[in-house]
């Protein structure tokens, strides 16, 4: 399966040879760091997936760290605008089930589908130095954040199980949507499938 890279859209034309050249370079190291890891990710391979020369990269980074940090940065920012931006689309009277079944939607296709950005996040967020995580830690806490609200949301409307801690069942969500990357592929089935059974395992395990 092939997924776009790419979180940052411009429409065609608009974008310089450098800015192209950056972004590519961009997606580059968020595949190879999906794959790799961070111990394993390097310049070369990054440079060969871009198909530029090795040394080039330092025009536009000054490290292998620089690049590794605004990859995370950008991936974390998309998760989060993405997850927003299907929520709002959203009627303003839409049940906070529905809310959650939508949010889990959004991560799974974001992560499965959208963007190999996701998954290097999944894959390195907690194998990074401080310095290279920061900013993307800090996305990563807004994204928590907003699950928070979906879980705050079912519990004020009387539809969160009474043997069900809100904040340890937000962080059993996210982590069974996030071990999704390690075992999902297309030969599973349709992502749709996939969807559906998380929608509903995680709605029956939350309400009464």
């Amino acid at each position: 399966m092939t997924r776009r890279t790419a979180d940052r859209i411009e429409p065609a034309g608009t974008a310089s040879k450098s800015a192209r050249t950056r972004e590519r370079l961009l997606d580059a190291a968020a595949n190879v760091l999906s794959r790799k890891g961070f111990a394993g990710t390097r310049l070369s391979d990054i440079a060969e997936q871009a198909q530029v020369q090795a040394p080039a990269i330092y025009y536009y980074y000054s490290s292998r760290e620089d690049l590794i940090e605004e990859v995370m940065y950008v991936g974390a920012t998309a998760m989060r605008t993405n997850l927003l931006e299907v929520l709002a689309a959203l009627p303003a009277d839409t049940k906070p089930a529905d809310r959650i079944a939508a949010g889990v939607e959004a991560h799974l296709r974001h992560e499965l589908e959208i963007s190999e950005y996701s998954t290097a996040i999944i894959r390195n967020a907690n194998q990074l130095p401080e310095n290279v995580s920061r900013r993307a830690l800090a996305e990563i806490g807004a994204y928590n954040d907003i699950w928070r609200g979906l879980i705050s949301g079912l519990e004020a409307a009387g539809q969160l199980r009474a043997d069900v801690d809100p904040a340890v069942a937000r962080m059993l969500v996210l982590g069974a949507l996030n071990w999704a990357a390690e075992w999902w592929s297309p030969d599973r089935g349709p992502l749709e499938d996939t969807i559906s059974t998380a929608q509903s395992m995680i709605l029956h395990a939350l309400r009464p």
